[in-house]
């Protein structure tokens, strides 16, 4: 029997003036995320993710405290609670990025995962934060330090990867090495040096590991920072590294692909990847640098 999974990603502007209230901020992304979550109902989307710090814009070129404000726990905070209502309501899984509050003052950029029938099934916390000119998020963020979760959901093996980590291969492989199907990476990037890698990563990964990918960047430029253009092209693209449907580079969108499952299967008795690793001989990629 064919395995098709229709995935959905959503890619926003922020919905409001940055100087307004961090309540205010919030609400006006989520009101903005549930319209277009309903669209995705209404489209049969059964897997979807949401963007980077999908619930505000991405503050990170700041280093303002205030920001924290954003912070939630998790899974017990109110985002995930309305997410959570969602997902049950159109039988969806969803991935929800967002910042997680675990102490006083200690944060993780985190991808909480739910599924279709409301549960809350577990979070990513990304690894790799970025410290360069306009995405200071060392200043707010820990790295992620539970691992490379794989979530068993209604629909499909689920893996996550959040923006900077695409540019890592490692934690890519070992998504693949325990049983991910669809990887999502949500993101915030901007136009400029790294452009062109966009389409070259996370297509590779793909490739390399045999599993679909969907990429979902935000759209639009934020003041009052304008460290540039958030270029949106979301995209799936298939075990191959074929780009299947990709969004605009400015516009509020849903993106939505049906996912042939079974062509992992089908790829992988072509691609044999998996069964000639030669992993007794990569021990020198695990060393830490003098």
């Amino acid at each position: 029997m064919t395995r098709i999974v229709r995935g959905g990603l959503i890619q926003c502007s922020n919905a409001i003036d940055t100087a307004q209230p961090i309540d205010a901020i919030r609400e006006a992304n989520l009101e903005k995320h549930e319209g277009l979550i309903a669209e995705a109902g209404r489209r049969g989307v059964q897997v979807l993710c949401l963007q980077e710090l999908f619930y505000g814009p991405y503050f990170c070129p700041s280093q303002d405290m205030k920001w924290s404000e954003l912070a939630e726990e998790i899974p017990g905070g109110p985002t995930v609670r309305r997410m959570q209502a969602l997902a049950k309501s159109h039988g969806m899984v969803m991935i929800v990025p967002l910042m997680e509050r675990v102490l006083p003052g200690v944060y993780y950029n985190t991808a909480v995962v739910i599924d279709a029938d409301g549960r809350y099934l577990g979070r990513y916390r990304k690894h790799h934060i970025p410290q360069v000119a306009g995405f200071f998020e060392k200043y707010f963020f820990k790295p992620g330090n539970d691992g490379y979760p794989v979530f068993e959901t209604a629909f499909a093996k689920i893996g996550v990867y959040i923006c900077y980590d695409r540019h890592f291969p490692e934690g890519a492989r070992v998504l693949g090495l325990k049983g991910a199907e669809v990887v999502f990476n949500p993101s915030a990037t901007v136009a400029g040096l790294s452009q062109y890698l966009w389409k070259l990563e996370q297509t590779a990964h793909a490739a390399a590991n045999g599993y679909f990918v969907g990429a979902v960047n935000r759209v639009g430029v934020e003041a009052p920072w304008n460290i540039g253009e958030f270029y949106g092209t979301s995209y799936f693209c298939d075990p191959r590294g074929q780009i299947m449907v990709e969004g605009s580079r400015d516009e509020d969108q849903l993106v939505v692909a049906d996912l042939d499952l079974d062509q992992i299967e089908e790829v992988r008795r072509i691609w044999q990847f998996y069964r000639d690793r030669r992993p007794e001989s990569y021990g020198e990629l695990v060393e830490q640098l003098p």
